[in-house]
């Protein structure tokens, strides 16, 4: 995967990153979603904003969907929503 350019930290996430994020901390491994609880797919600025700002990062390239970024949360991610 290319590098990811980071963003200074902001002290905390917007509700959807918030909410995103969450949903990560009882997943193994911080393991991020890829669609919400209604089955919508969520956005990439949302994903990429929370990566650009340290609080996810990229887990592994699906082979199947190499669009599809899939994410677990940082530490920095789980401070923010903890």
């Amino acid at each position: 995967m290319g590098e990811v350019q980071r963003l200074p930290t902001r002290t905390a996430p917007s509700a959807v990153q918030r909410q995103w994020l969450s949903r990560g901390l009882s997943q193994p491994g911080g393991k991020l979603p890829l669609f919400d609880e209604f089955g919508q797919a969520i956005h990439p600025q949302t994903i990429r904003s929370c990566v650009e700002r340290g609080w996810a990062e990229p887990w592994f390239a699906n082979p199947l969907k190499p669009d599809w970024l899939v994410c677990k949360l940082t530490q920095a991610g789980r401070a923010v929503v903890s």
